[in-house]
């Protein structure tokens, strides 16, 4: 099952995406298109949301950096967020800011010490992150500090949250990211260099993981600096794809 949250009537509500995602049930039981709903981000109030950097082997060889053990952990303010077929602001000085495919994991049962064998059983399912780095701001290259990774609106999420027992294997989907239909990022969740399993198990050992958290698991390789007016598409499968439009921030 695909559940997404969506602004209806004056509402924050969810609901339920049809299998071929034309349509969504509503509480009430109406339906309506997909192509006219206001789309939030499907996360609930209050989650801890946590992004990874140089979490995949790829993209820490594009970079030039090894991998990170222990990995590279930052938090993310509820600000940054914004739903599928929504608008990033890119700030007149980012010349140098583009986009991040993601798998994002949300928890479902609460758990501290979680062992990596029972890690998955925390899931409740998974969603689609695009987490904008925006490289002039970046401190010592790569340091995620607040102007790079928490900016407003700058890491679309969604369209929907798709249910864990529907993805039998999260470290073997394809990850693609295009820009006006050009594919700018190509790769898969195989190449993690902890995975889904891994994270659950590193994170719960520092805090109580809670029903709603969210673990943005970082990006493959593939770097498109994008521009004012562009659409960019993070796809994942089995999981959905997120769209997202790309304006000039306002001075």
């Amino acid at each position: 099952m695909r559940r997404a949250r969506i602004f209806h009537q004056g509402r924050d509500l969810w609901a339920e995406v049809s299998t071929d995602g034309e349509t969504l049930l509503l509480p009430s039981g109406a339906r309506i298109a997909a192509s006219g709903a206001h789309w939030l981000p499907p996360v609930t109030p209050g989650a801890t949301i946590f992004a990874l950097g140089l979490n995949y082997a790829d993209h820490n060889a594009e970079l030039g950096f090894k991998a990170k053990e222990p990995p590279l952990v930052f938090l993310k303010g509820p600000n940054t967020l914004v739903g599928h077929q929504g608008i990033t602001p890119r700030p007149a000085d980012a010349d140098q800011m583009h986009p991040e495919c993601e798998l994002v994991a949300v928890i479902g049962r609460p758990g501290k010490r979680i062992p990596r064998a029972r890690a998955l059983e925390h899931v409740a399912g998974y969603t689609v992150a695009c987490d904008y780095a925006i490289r002039e701001y970046l401190e010592n290259y790569y340091r995620p500090n607040l102007r790079v990774k928490n900016r407003d609106a700058t890491t679309p999420l969604g369209p929907w949250i798709v249910d864990a027992a529907d993805i039998p294997d999260p470290q073997a989907l394809a990850i693609t990211t295009s820009v006006d239909g050009r594919i700018v990022q190509s790769g898969s969740t195989r190449d993690m260099v902890l995975d889904v399993a891994g994270l659950i198990e590193y994170l719960s050992e520092t805090m109580t993981l809670l029903p709603g958290d969210m673990i943005l698991t970082g990006t493959p390789q593939g770097l498109h600096f994008v521009s004012p007016g562009e659409r960019v598409v993070c796809e994942i499968e089995g999981v959905g794809a997120l769209v997202n439009h790309v304006e000039a921030a306002a001075r």
